[in-house]
């Protein structure tokens, strides 16, 4: 027996579709789009399921960069080792996909990569207010959050001149996205982590982008036909 049982790539891209053909709009304090049921329940099992611990950290310093050998990407490897990963890195690789993103954020993703990332945060973890780098055209993260502590585990928004906006629902299988700009502020305020706050961000980055063993498909551009 196959546990979680497998969840066709089609299937995957047609769901997370139709979360953004749904999505709700926000303007202020910059432009974010909310999804709700982005992904088949059967693929979240699958990637909840995944035999990889959460980091241990001990003190950072407010960003991601302090644990890089300690991050999860959706690599070739990973795709080859588990069957979540291989399924949910060839849905958002589709063309009718990148498509639906295009359309849906009004960005340009054809020729890019890419770039998935599985985080894990315990405890401890905090993220200073910071805006992605130009490298990055398209920043997605969807919640896997568990317990009754989750609702309180949502990005942190900031305006222009970094002061807190809000707080975004940290709701399971439900999805935040931005394009990155010199104004999207964001991060993750000090607070208690009760058990392991999962979401996974997912981008679309650009040619130029140098860490190549991060990408879930390095020698293969993002194609939309």
């Amino acid at each position: 027996m196959i546990y979680p049982p497998p969840v066709d790539s089609a299937v995957i891209a047609e769901q997370f579709k139709k979360a953004l053909r749904g999505a709700k709009r926000e303007e202020r304090p910059y432009r974010r789009w909310y999804l709700e049921e982005v992904l088949p329940e059967a693929l979240c099992t699958g990637i909840l399921a995944l035999p990889i611990d959460p980091p241990r950290l001990g003190e950072t310093d407010g960003t991601r960069g302090t644990y890089n050998d300690k991050r999860t990407f959706f690599t070739p490897q990973m795709r080859k080792d588990y069957a979540a990963c291989a399924a949910m890195c060839d849905a958002l690789q589709r063309p009718d996909v990148a498509k639906q993103v295009a359309a849906t954020c009004e960005v340009d993703v054809e020729g890019s990569y890419l770039r998935m990332e599985y985080m894990q945060d315990i405890d401890g973890m905090w993220l200073e207010p910071h805006h992605d780098i130009p490298e990055k055209l398209f920043s997605m993260v969807i919640y896997f959050c568990l317990g009754p502590q989750a609702k309180n585990w949502g990005t942190d928004i900031y305006d222009a001149d970094r002061k807190w906006f809000m707080r975004g629902s940290a709701e399971f299988n439900s999805a935040a996205i931005f394009i990155p700009g010199e104004n999207t502020w964001h991060g993750f305020e000090k607070r208690k982590i009760v058990g392991v706050r999962r979401l996974m961000e997912i981008n679309y980055v650009r040619p130029s982008w140098r860490s190549r063993e991060q990408l879930s498909f390095p020698d293969q551009p993002i194609k939309l036909s």
